[in-house]
């Protein structure tokens, strides 16, 4: 055979182009149907190390086995999902007495991240021979495991692979597999399994390492809708203002309310200490006052006095009488001059002022007002906004009207907030539907009363608002998230296998929520890229900017 002398450095070249060539390949090493490392043949490594100037390579000889499926090439690959993970797994064909290791990669279906500990069990049954079970202890990297099988039998089998580990117990059928004699009659009889010309390969590594997730299309009722803007607003009654009643000087009842402060019903915010009278100063309410409790002291004497005369029988009842409604009467106008005196001079006393209390629950909105200030009468002070439920009003155009048949409900989404909201959730209730149409935006109001999530959401929020009309329609849907705009195209990508994926061109139909109806491009039962898209795009567009090349 001829030899051929490679210098260094042009060693160092090829080495590097290799890695180029290479670059963009699944290369699980000592997997089937994966790039292997090339094992030199004996001696070669020691005839390099003691040549740096080169080293001998057989004439024409090909060391490129990546994912050749001619040649020989039985690698069998099966994807299958169990309720809570996903199988990809590769491995060749059995072969009787011949190793057969498997490469099976596992995910978990509630993050999409690799199953990072654990057993796995393959179990060979039927054909008429004992089961065969071979198993491996833990993955070999995060997600990866590797057991070998070693079938004895040339059968028919029932392969099942079990999984055991961070709370699962899993079994995946792979089906019906030939235990071959030979590997002769294994290539023989083998398909090779080719991925379509425009599939796309995007690695399970690659996967696990970026917010990636799959659902299943399925066959569903879509509800119809009508797309609107609309505005968090408070219930009629949710929603009080409030303002001075009185001229005076505003005085806190001890902490003086904020805004957004949680207030209760009949809950005492401040006090307005009233304007004196038109020629009225401190001095003369404070005479007045003296003047009230001193006439009140000698009324109390005086009905003392003529009760003791009463008992002795030397006064007439009716005199008694006389003496004690004296008495109530000073009474009272000794309190009142009291009050009047107290609120003169800021409040100070318990009772005094005039209360300014909440008429409802809810949140201060606005504080319009300070402490201290003086008011005149209508001045506004407080704003209060009930905010356990609230109306969405959505303006609907002229001509959408005709398709609200039977309004039974909104999906709306808000800026700042990561997720959607629907009233059917919320206890909603449609409270009315404008009977006129606006003149100048030609639109009517609609509005759903529905309950606000944890108290969460404000009024004058800016809602982007889906209105359902009532009609439905059955088809196949995938969430939302799945189709984006390629170009001015709608667009998903479909798993064909783990590892493969395929752009479709689809024409969507209804949108309901978070699902959209797909009127074609995608059956149901298949499995669209939810979340990753994009990145699934650039694996297509650019297999090395997106990080093709990881070995196992």
């Amino acid at each position: 055979m001829k030899k051929m002398i490679i210098p260094g450095a042009v060693l160092s070249l090829l080495l590097l182009a290799g890695c180029n060539d290479h670059n963009g390949s699944h290369s699980h090493d000592n997997e089937p149907g994966h790039a292997a490392k090339d094992h030199a043949p004996d001696g070669a490594i020691d005839d390099e190390m003691s040549d740096f100037s080169g080293i001998e390579m057989d004439d024409g000889q090909s060391h490129d086995s990546h994912h050749d499926h001619g040649g020989g090439d039985t690698t069998i690959t099966i994807t299958h999902f169990s309720e809570s993970t996903e199988l990809f797994v590769e491995f060749p064909a059995f072969v009787v007495g011949q190793e057969s290791p498997f490469a099976a990669h596992l995910t978990r279906l509630d993050s999409f991240k690799p199953v990072a500990s654990g057993s796995v069990t393959v179990t060979l049954r039927g054909g008429g021979v004992a089961d065969e079970v071979f198993r491996v202890d833990a993955p070999s990297v995060p997600g990866i495991f590797r057991p070998v099988v070693l079938p004895m039998h040339p059968v028919t089998r029932q392969v099942t692979l079990h999984l055991q580990g961070e709370g699962l117990d899993v079994v995946h059928k792979l089906g019906e597999q030939t235990v071959y004699p030979s590997q002769a009659v294994a290539v023989a009889e083998t398909e090779p399994q080719e991925a379509p010309d425009d599939a796309i390969a995007y690695l399970k590594e690659q996967q696990w390492q970026v917010d990636f997730a799959l659902a299943e299309a399925t066959m569903g009722e879509s509800r119809a809708s009508i797309q609107a803007t609309g505005t968090l607003r408070p219930r009629a009654d949710g929603e009080v203002y409030l303002s001075a009643t009185s001229a005076g000087h505003l005085q806190r009842k001890g902490s003086f309310p904020y805004p957004g402060m949680q207030v209760e019903r009949g809950q005492i915010l401040a006090t307005i200490a009233p304007r004196l009278g038109t020629g009225g100063d401190l001095a003369t309410l404070k005479a007045a006052r003296d003047k009230a409790r001193s006439e009140y002291q000698l009324a109390r004497r005086e009905q003392s006095r003529l009760a003791k005369l009463w008992r002795e029988k030397a006064v007439a009842q009716y005199r008694l009488h006389e003496a004690e409604s004296a008495e109530t009467v000073a009474k009272a106008e000794w309190d009142a001059a009291e009050r009047r005196y107290a609120q003169s001079i800021g409040g100070k006393q318990s009772g005094s002022g005039i209360p300014i209390l909440a008429p409802i629950d809810g949140l201060l909105a606005r504080v319009d007002a300070a402490p201290g200030q003086y008011l005149h009468e209508g001045d506004s002070l407080f704003h209060i906004v009930s905010v356990d439920r609230l109306w969405l009003e959505a303006r609907i155009a002229e001509a959408d009207i005709s398709a609200l048949q039977r309004p039974s409900g909104a999906w709306f989404t808000l800026e700042g907030f990561g997720e959607s909201f629907n009233t059917f959730e919320l206890d909603g209730r449609l409270v009315a539907l404008g009977g006129a149409i606006d003149p100048v935006t030609r639109t009517a109001p609609l509005i759903f009363e529905f309950k606000n999530p944890d108290q969460r959401l404000r009024t004058g929020m800016f809602a982007n608002v889906r209105i359902y009309t009532g009609s439905t329609a059955r088809g196949v849907v995938v969430p939302t998230s799945a189709v984006f705009d390629d170009g001015g195209q709608q667009v998903v990508y479909v798993m064909l296998g783990g590892e493969s994926f395929q752009r479709r061109i689809v024409r969507l139909g209804i949108r309901d929520g978070e699902r959209v109806q797909i009127k074609s491009g995608v059956e149901a039962g298949e499995r669209v890229v939810s979340r990753g898209a994009y990145l699934v795009r650039l694996a297509s567009a650019s297999p090395a900017e997106a990080g093709h090349g990881h070995a196992h």
